[in-house]
């Protein structure tokens, strides 16, 4: 089961989907994220893409993200998120959106509303990864919802090759953790 590890909400046990169909990031994976990106979460937009249980965007409001957004698409996701933010008590908060969408209609919506975002974290299904990054990356930069600084994060297998550019956005890091690598991206 996904904790939070740090911040308001710490300790919180959180649910995950039941199945396959989901991949919750592990608390060695999600530790080492967010201790990279610390000092860029503390009044930040977070965007989670992808977001299965929500543990990585509950984690960044707990760690003072300003407002964290999830995109998730599978009902049973959804539920689960809905969940996790009544069991942080969250669920009545401006704080944290949830979009039960596709992450291309979320980010169309998004980037029609002219929102921008600090962080832009996915964890695509693995085999998707470069499909789903190239899709984000289109609808990212066509919106310009990234803000000045801001970073998006990739979370994907050690056998996917990530590009050096893709859609007006540079590849700045990657970070492996056993079979799950990090990969930041960045204007």
């Amino acid at each position: 089961m996904p904790r939070v590890v740090t911040g308001r909400f710490r300790g919180a046990v959180l649910q995950a989907p039941e199945g396959d169909k989901t991949r919750p990031t592990t608390d060695k994976v999600k530790e080492a994220l967010f201790s990279i990106i610390q000092a860029d979460v503390p009044d930040s937009e977070f965007l989670d893409l992808f977001a299965g249980s929500g543990q990585i965007g509950i984690e960044a409001l707990s760690r003072g993200a300003k407002r964290v957004t999830l995109v998730e698409r599978s009902g049973q996701a959804s539920a689960v998120i809905a969940k996790n933010i009544s069991k942080i008590r969250m669920d009545r908060s401006d704080e944290i959106r949830v979009h039960k969408k596709s992450v291309a209609q979320a980010l169309e919506l998004l980037g029609q509303a002219g929102e921008k975002f600090d962080i832009i974290f996915m964890d695509p299904p693995y085999r998707d990864v470069p499909l789903r990054l190239d899709e984000a990356a289109k609808l990212i930069n066509e919106f310009q919802m990234l803000a000045e600084g801001g970073m998006l994060i990739v979370e994907h297998d050690k056998d996917c090759e990530m590009p050096e550019e893709i859609n007006g956005l540079k590849r700045v890091r990657s970070c492996s953790y056993g079979i799950t690598v990090i990969t930041f991206f960045k204007e």
